[in-house]
């Protein structure tokens, strides 16, 4: 990484200087099994039908500013409340700022249970605002409720994070502990839902019993993540007040269009999802199989497991050198320590990464 010069460091902000950047590994002519992507491609008609939808796209006019033909579907496919109202973010990464963004400021603190998605804490330091980790229990993944707590207490948060399931770790936070946040949080509880689909529990419905609470969800993961759509549901009090700080046009029209028209086909994706869910549940038990290998469950697309006695840098180093490609979480310490994160793929790609790695710990 260049080193600044004197007159970036005069003008940068400390906390932008300190960041260090986001990471994207090279992938072209690998089995991706890392990134938690859907692996499955339309059915050759739906693709068809799409771009026939593409032939009325205006590439030179401006999309529509809120989307409206694209909420209207977004409610349907995810029984959002009528209550609630619809924010949508160039993925969930553009909602998350927005959310800070309007916290910012003063000594505005942010918080979420750690290890947990890195953009809540990349964004808050982007931002200058205070961010507390709050760990996990170590042996299971779930909330320490005595810590969380604490800090809610302690540091007043204007924002609290909660991946439901959660990223990495794959599982679920029991319901009655996030509702107990919920109700302890002195500003803004919002529900991370990016994995959804594969789980089958949901914190939407309780939109209109919890003024405080926002639902976030994104399409990435039902095979829209080229895309790049999220969208936050909530109390209309609060998202008229994020939407102040929305860029125009922020969703385009290729997007609009595209995600219209795949969200009315609800049933492709929700079969797809179904593979998927599938598929893990036989990955998780070849690999729960291996000696070397304690596998976590489970309720997203990926599934994280530690190794017992074999290093995990040299096991991601030999996975990529067959072609393999998965997410090493070794370098974060703590509970993730020796540990890899592989998402679930089609059948195939399943069974390579299997081979694979039972003939590097052999």
């Amino acid at each position: 990484m260049t080193e600044p010069s004197l007159t970036v460091k005069s003008l940068l902000r400390p906390e932008v200087l300190a960041l260090a950047p986001y990471q994207v590994a090279d992938s072209a002519g690998y089995i991706k099994l890392d990134a938690m992507e859907n692996p499955y491609r339309w059915p050759p008609s739906m693709v068809d039908d799409w771009l026939e939808h593409l032939r009325g796209c205006e590439p030179n006019r401006y999309p529509d500013p809120s989307a409206e033909g694209l909420k209207a579907v977004i409610r349907q496919s995810n029984a959002i409340p009528d209550a609630a109202e619809l924010l949508l973010g160039n993925g969930s990464d553009e909602l998350i700022q927005i959310i800070l963004m309007a916290v910012a400021g003063g000594d505005a603190t942010v918080v979420a249970p750690e290890p947990t998605f890195v953009m809540y804490r990349h964004i808050a330091r982007t931002l200058g605002l205070r961010f507390e980790g709050v760990p996990l229990r170590s042996d299971t993944f779930e909330l320490d409720m005595e810590a969380m707590r604490d800090a809610l207490l302690r540091f007043c948060p204007a924002v609290v994070f909660l991946a439901y399931p959660n990223n990495p770790t794959g599982n679920l936070f029991a319901s009655e502990e996030i509702l107990e946040i919920v109700n302890l949080a002195p500003g803004l509880a919002v529900i991370d839902e990016a994995y959804a689909p594969f789980a089958d529990a949901s914190f939407m419905p309780m939109l209109a019993d919890y003024e405080q609470l926002l639902v976030m969800r994104t399409v990435s993961k039902l095979g829209l993540a080229g895309l790049r759509l999220g969208f936050l549901a909530g109390a209309g009090a609060w998202i008229e007040q994020l939407d102040k700080l929305r860029l125009p046009y922020n969703i385009n029209v290729l997007t609009q269009i595209s995600a219209e028209f795949a969200l009315s086909q609800y049933h492709v994706l929700e079969e797809q999802t179904c593979r998927i869910c599938e598929g893990r549940a036989r990955l998780f038990d070849a690999l729960n199989e291996l000696d070397d290998v304690f596998v976590y469950p489970s309720r997203a697309n990926f599934i994280l497991f530690k190794l017992r006695r074999a290093d995990a840098d040299a096991v991601h180093n030999a996975l990529k050198e067959q072609g393999i490609l998965i997410k090493n979480l070794n370098s974060a310490g703590g509970a993730l320590a020796n540990c890899l994160r592989v998402t679930v793929g089609t059948p195939a790609e399943n069974e390579s990464f299997v081979e694979a790695i039972k003939r590097i710990l052999s």
